[in-house]
């Protein structure tokens, strides 16, 4: 699964890890996040992250 990036803050969001902070578990693709989920560290919606390339 690909990881993808905050183009404000830097932030990573990974698939493997999730965001159990902000309820979404380990193994939730970028792609299955909730339409209202936003950077945890500052704020941003999805459309604001880009993916990473590894």
């Amino acid at each position: 699964m690909k990881k993808f990036k905050c183009s404000v803050c830097g932030w990573i969001y990974d698939p493997a890890k999730g965001d159990p902070d902000n309820g979404v578990a380990p193994g939730t693709p970028f792609e299955k996040l909730p339409d209202d989920w936003t950077c945890p560290e500052c704020g941003v919606s999805k459309e604001d992250f880009e993916p990473v390339e590894e």
